[in-house]
């Protein structure tokens, strides 16, 4: 028992008869051996007033009156307004240019909460669903349109002219009741925590930064851009109460096409013109892009001259087809990277063809001829495999270890009060019992200073993940006839015919035990390096060799269309169709 906190309690607990007293941080006493709470509270004698009658208090009690700062009411947008404001100054203190934050991911915000009524308007969108009282100073936010040009501020200014007018005591913010009403009636224009990261996104794009959704997915799930947690460091006005839980507690991480689709959908709320033309000089242009993945891949650069043959060929380097402009209807938001890894994957199913055997009798050919500084796909699974096996079992433990849980209590209602409370207690107590008994010290949050965009490391330098094949020739060609032909004389390709049902998913599950598993496994290689689900490339990859192989499409959609009551279902059965290649 510690006597200094106690001041010498020695009365037995009512619950287990221990007296093994200990004392919260608010003050309570509670018993170390079952944790029972009791009414008794540490004694504090005030040094100023020593002399006083009432310097001893038997009760802590909130002040009556609380400092200006913990007065100011607040809104929910003030609290996405805050998360966004620290994901920016992260995302700029990684390398990310000033002007993302100050000018555009600023301009966006605005723009976002006058499109959607919910400030910087005359008529607020929470009139229509509950009782609001406006105060007549709806001219404020129109001044404050303007005038606010230096960055991320507070929401508070923007309080009367939002038409919020008294708060609920189940809440902490103002607004959480009116809030939770409308995202009942499922109305989609609300911020949510996924959107902040889409709305950082959009930002990214504009300003032609070389940060992918996958990089940036990355970024937060190795806490370098705040997200999981990130209501700890709200300042005390902010105080999460309630109904506010909902919104900022974060209990996994946003899939890549959820913050994919939250990004496009705000792109057209926000009804901005065309984005910045991605071109050759930008690297999320395909044809650079795909330089960084095949180095992550182990891939020699001879390759990156075919897969440069595919965009031209399939027209996916073209300025118009990149370029995200949300005015159009049929205009959509691409997928960069997993475009990019998907032309790779087509250029080696066009070389190799990748069925399990043909890839497999080309390296052999290849040994055969004693060419050693020439790629081969055995030696390239033989180097790589392991690497990847290695590398996901030491994400797995990562994952197993991150800590969901807050420093901060999230209190949902008074009742729960003190249960909550008491959780956090017995939980920081036998974590601390377990640090003891293992003699282990916490870990640390990752260094910034040690961030690689990289997963894996190819060379020969120590601590290198295996031996680099960038350097690797080709050996592919043969001629035959007078014409030069890939030594792969066959490309097969799933059924490309597009589903007529827009509910309908990709197949993936379903195809995926008939796929050739060399296939899989290199599904499975960028799957993993981008963060994505092997279906996401997959369809990617779909996409790309319909643009490809675009005469053969055409035919197959014929063919359907003449015979779509009797042989649709035939057509869709079919996994693998074949077609000779010949190079000029």
């Amino acid at each position: 028992m510690d006597e200094q906190l106690t001041d010498g309690y020695s009365e037995p607990c009512g619950q287990c008869a221990a007296v093994n007293w200990g004392v919260s941080d608010e003050g309570q006493f509670f018993c170390r051996s079952c944790h029972n709470v009791i009414e008794k509270t540490r004694e504090v004698v005030d040094v100023n007033t020593f002399h006083s009658k009432n310097s001893r208090i038997s009760q802590i009690t909130n002040p009556k009156k609380k400092t200006q700062e913990s007065e100011r009411e607040w809104v929910v947008c003030e609290g996405f307004q805050f998360i966004l404001k620290h994901q920016a100054k992260a995302l700029v203190s990684l390398g990310v240019c000033m002007k993302f934050e100050t000018e555009v991911l600023w301009n966006f915000w605005k723009r976002y909460l006058q499109n959607t009524q919910q400030a910087f308007t005359k008529t607020s969108v929470y009139t229509s669903v509950s009782t609001v009282f406006m105060n007549g100073s709806d001219s404020n936010s129109q001044s404050e349109l303007s005038d606010h040009t230096d960055g991320i501020t507070s929401m508070s200014e923007h309080t009367s002219a939002s038409g919020y007018a008294q708060s609920s005591v189940c809440s902490g913010s103002m607004d959480a009741v009116v809030d939770k009403s409308m995202r009942g009636k499922k109305i989609r224009n609300l911020m949510t925590m996924p959107r902040t990261l889409a709305l950082c996104y959009l930002a990214l794009l504009w300003v032609r930064e070389a940060i992918t959704l996958a990089d940036l997915l990355r970024l937060v799930s190795e806490q370098r851009v705040p997200y999981i947690n990130i209501h700890q460091a709200f300042p005390e006005a902010l105080r999460l109460f309630g109904k506010d839980v909902s919104f900022f507690n974060v209990r996994h991480l946003p899939s890549y096409s959820l913050v994919h689709k939250e990004a496009e959908n705000l792109a057209r709320i926000l009804k901005l013109p065309s984005f910045p033309k991605v071109s050759s000089d930008c690297l999320l242009h395909p044809v650079p892009l795909t330089v960084r993945y095949l180095l992550e891949a182990n891939l020699p650069n001879d390759l990156h001259d075919w897969v440069h043959e595919v965009i031209r060929q399939a027209s996916i380097g073209d300025i118009n087809f990149l370029t995200f402009d949300p005015s159009k209807k049929n205009s959509h938001l691409l997928r960069y990277d997993i475009q990019a890894v998907a032309v790779i994957i087509v250029t080696l199913k066009l070389l190799f063809k990748l069925d399990d055997h043909v890839e497999w009798t080309l390296s052999e050919e290849t040994a055969k001829k004693e060419k050693n500084n020439f790629f081969q796909v055995k030696e390239w699974f033989d180097v790589v495999h392991p690497v990847l096996e290695q590398a996901r079992k030491k994400e797995e433990r990562e994952e197993a270890k991150r800590q969901w849980g807050t420093t901060k209590p999230l209190i949902t209602s008074l009742k729960r009060k003190s249960l909550v409370l008491k959780k956090k207690r017995v939980t920081e107590y036998l974590e601390q019992k377990f640090q003891k008994f293992t003699d282990s010290e916490p870990e640390q949050s990752p260094s910034l200073n040690s961030y690689a965009s990289f997963h894996f490391s190819w060379g020969k330098e120590e601590g290198s993940n295996g031996p680099s094949m960038y350097d690797n020739r080709l050996d592919c060609t043969c001629m035959k006839g007078g014409f030069t032909h890939l030594s792969n004389r066959k490309y097969w390709h799933p059924d490309l015919k597009l589903c007529i049902d827009k509910l309908c998913g990709d197949h993936f599950s379903e195809i995926e035990p008939s796929l050739p598993r060399m296939y899989v496994w290199v599904l499975d290689l960028f799957s993993f390096i981008l963060g994505v689900r092997q279906a996401e490339v997959h369809r990617e990859v779909v996409s790309v060799e319909r643009l490809f192989l675009k005469h053969e499409c055409e035919v197959q959609w014929t063919y359907c269309k003449k015979r779509k009551r009797t042989k649709t279902h035939v057509i869709r059965k079919k996994t693998r169709v074949h077609k000779d290649i010949i190079t000029d």
